[in-house]
């Protein structure tokens, strides 16, 4: 496609069997819905956002998810991909059935925000590549991804972005992160773990949250089994509901902090639920037990 089309209308290339890799400039502002429905070959696509339009933000009403462009029709090799999103409302998401061809693997995104629930439920895709124009991934971004084994981050994205189940570093280099080899950068600027970050990581099997974070997010480790342990920095002054919930391997959570500070932190309802009861909260100055904690 060349750098002159600055519109791909509705169904524009429904029904293109044959269509295996697809890039689409910069230069488009605008995607038509269910563009590429029925392209049940398709392996690859670098599209320049997610979505139906370019500019989009999170206080943007119709922040359409990425299976937007390939609409609700069922076609054989689409598979039926339920993602969770804003549509007339920002206060409460509303959520759509879209078919994916299940031959997808690889999506490149050059530019723009990947907002709330972008690639919600993508399970197919192995591999996600940002571009050095994206400037935001919202929370919930590549929740249920569970197939996801990478995400590079491209040469000039000076980024750190906590989003869906894998926390992205970005930086002057190329890193490949996902949830079986999650990093957390020690350098002060993360501050906080957003909803649902790590939710459903079933490989991640450690985690060392940094002195710089204040709050972990609502469902943010929900449903890590992998996880064995866990370090959590004496900044956190609030743990959200069922941050930890169903982390059924969880040994032992070490607190770089005091008692006194442990027991200070705000900590939300059933934010350890099915965490094993052999599993103890090591202080600077002592132990407690997670019945205690």
């Amino acid at each position: 496609i060349p750098n002159s089309v600055t519109i791909i209308g509705w169904g524009a290339f429904s029904g293109c069997i044959g269509l295996t890799n697809i890039t689409i400039p910069d230069s488009v502002t605008i995607i038509g819905r269910g563009a590429f429905s029925g392209c049940s070959s398709l392996k690859s696509i670098t599209i320049p956002f997610v979505g139906a339009k370019a500019g989009v933000t999170s206080s943007d009403t119709y922040q359409y998810p990425f299976g937007y462009i390939f609409d609700t029709s069922r076609y054989d090799g689409g598979v039926a991909t339920e993602q969770y999103y804003y549509g007339s409302s920002t206060s409460s998401t509303t959520s759509t059935t879209y078919y994916i061809p299940s031959s997808l693997k690889s999506v490149t995104v050059t530019s723009g925000n990947i907002l709330y629930g972008a690639f919600y439920g993508c399970a197919g895709l192995t591999s996600v590549t940002i571009g050095n124009g994206v400037t935001y991934i919202g929370e919930s971004a590549f929740l249920g991804c569970t197939g996801l084994m990478s995400v590079t981050v491209a040469d000039g994205n000076t980024k750190y972005h906590s989003s869906g189940n894998c926390l992205i570093e970005t930086a002057s280099k190329t890193l490949i992160l996902g949830c079986n080899t999650s990093v957390i950068p020690n350098d002060g600027s993360v501050t906080s773990i957003g909803d649902g970050a790590f939710y459903g990581c079933t490989g991640l099997a450690s985690v060392t949250i940094p002195d710089s974070v204040t709050s972990i997010g609502y469902q943010a480790f929900a449903g890590c089994t992998g996880l064995t342990s866990i370090t959590i920095g004496n900044g956190v002054t609030s743990i959200g509901l069922f941050a930890f919930s169903g982390c059924t391997g969880l040994t032992s959570i070490k607190f770089n902090g005091t008692i006194a500070q442990w027991n200070a932190i705000s900590k939300g309802s059933f934010w350890k639920r099915n965490v094993p009861s052999a599993c103890n909260v090591v202080c600077t100055d002592g132990t407690i037990s997670i019945s205690e904690a």
